[in-house]
């Protein structure tokens, strides 16, 4: 079938030049004024609602096309300010999607506001339980005592000890992990406008052999990026030593700061 379905990637609120064209891949722009809307022509064949809900049980599907839509949103937001639109979002005409526009139009315009000059940056932190653990005896002096006594003990209660050591040091691993990922969170948070706290991803999902302890979103000025990149680098060294590692990226499209409410 024909590309008779509307796929919307974001809207701008500039009349879009010609240096966005380098993204090559049908990308067009619908004026709505006072806004114009990045969008291309896709077949139901794939993205009817029908089809789209099967799609969307392919998990490979999902991340390509998932990662191009960011790829293309990020593309247009080198150049423009964007308001983002979720990926898979479909209009079956110029006209309902011209309608929908204009129906939001006066939250569009809080949210370019909002979001002039701001940028948001993903931090996600991890820690290899390893690497703690083997610092455990210097973090905790409880353990150090432990430790003494059971070179001191005979056998048997020097089981019995080390088994107490062993729970000690996992409660004190588990409680490093929360204490020092608030810890770092908090930092970000002094110098952002807003925040927002992501479900941690299981290592089946983020492909790592260590432990995700914080994963968050940041809205920050963007004369504050330079101190928001300076804290994750010394946040890194200060850290790595009890085996966490930092993932700092961005910017990204405001998804986590755009809110579309319809004004009645």
């Amino acid at each position: 079938m024909d590309n008779d379905l509307i796929y919307v990637y974001c809207v701008i609120n500039n009349y879009p030049q010609q240096e966005v064209d380098f993204l090559n891949n049908g990308i067009e722009f619908l004026p709505v004024d006072p806004y114009f809307v990045g969008m291309k022509f896709v077949s139901s064949n794939e993205f009817s609602e029908e089809n789209l809900k099967k799609k969307f049980t392919d998990l490979a599907w999902i991340e390509a096309n998932a990662r191009d839509h960011v790829r293309i949103i990020s593309g247009i937001m080198q150049k423009y300010t964007v308001i983002p639109f979720k990926f898979g979002t479909i209009f079956k005409t110029n006209e309902s999607l011209k309608e929908f526009i204009q129906e939001y139009s006066a939250s569009l315009a809080e949210n370019f506001s909002a979001i002039q000059d701001k940028e948001e940056w993903s931090v996600k932190i991890y820690c290899d339980k390893k690497v703690l653990n083997r610092q455990m005896p210097e973090l905790c002096e409880d353990i150090r005592l432990l430790e003494r006594q059971i070179l001191e003990s005979s056998p048997g209660k020097a089981f019995l000890l080390n088994r107490k050591k062993n729970e000690l040091m996992e409660q004190n691993v588990r409680r490093l992990m929360k204490t020092n990922g608030q810890k770092c969170y908090d930092e970000y948070n002094s110098i952002s406008l807003a925040s927002h706290i992501n479900n941690i991803l299981p290592r089946e999902v983020t492909e790592r052999q260590d432990d995700m302890i914080l994963n968050a979103v940041f809205f920050i000025d963007k004369k504050k990026t330079v101190d928001f990149v300076r804290l994750a680098k010394l946040q890194e060294g200060k850290y790595r030593s009890v085996g966490f590692s930092f993932e700092v990226t961005g910017p990204w499209p405001p998804f986590s700061f755009v809110s579309l409410k319809e004004h009645k």
